[in-house]
């Protein structure tokens, strides 16, 4: 086996001679990486009906992240008139208090100053509804990968137009 030269000279120094075999483990991959850092920012979500978090990335640094709920200074919904009105998800967002995950995140970036031209959204919770679709382009987003679909479909046929590239992944988290 071909080792780095410092171990070389590691082994030589302790006198080793016989070189053992080298520690194998499975790494993830930087998709489950960061899709796993989407879910446990969904974690801080305050929505009573569904918990979506996201992660935006640009050359494997996050940039920002962000969960769906009131804004900042609102107070939480004591409960969800859309579930009340028997709305269905996907479905009359304006009636809705809260922010969506991706929304949030676009926020964060632009009260920071961060450009979020050419990066990647990380999505736990579900594909961009067609609101967030559309800042997602104008941001400048590159690339958007989600856990599962979510009941709008005019959110992923704006992003395919667009020229995003948007797809669904399975994690092992």
């Amino acid at each position: 086996m071909d080792l780095p030269d410092d171990i070389k000279i590691l082994l030589e120094t302790a006198g080793v001679a016989e070189t053992p075999d080298p520690a194998t483990r499975g790494r993830i991959g930087w998709d489950e990486y960061f899709m796993r850092i989407a879910e446990l920012v969904s974690e801080r979500s305050t929505c009573l009906s569904r918990q979506v978090g996201s992660v935006l990335v640009r050359d494997r640094l996050i940039l920002a992240t962000g969960y769906n709920g009131a804004p900042s200074g609102i107070e939480h919904c004591p409960f969800c008139v859309r579930k009340l009105l028997d709305v269905p998800s996907g479905e009359r967002h304006e009636i809705c208090r809260g922010l969506h995950a991706e929304q949030n995140c676009l926020i964060q970036c632009a009260r920071n100053g961060v450009s979020s031209a050419d990066s990647t959204i990380y999505i736990f919770g579900g594909t961009p509804c067609i609101i967030c679709a559309k800042m997602l382009i104008n941001a400048g987003v590159a690339h958007v990968v989600c856990s599962e679909e979510y009941p709008d479909p005019l959110g992923p046929a704006f992003l395919g137009e667009a020229g995003v590239d948007i797809r669904v992944i399975k994690t092992n988290g």
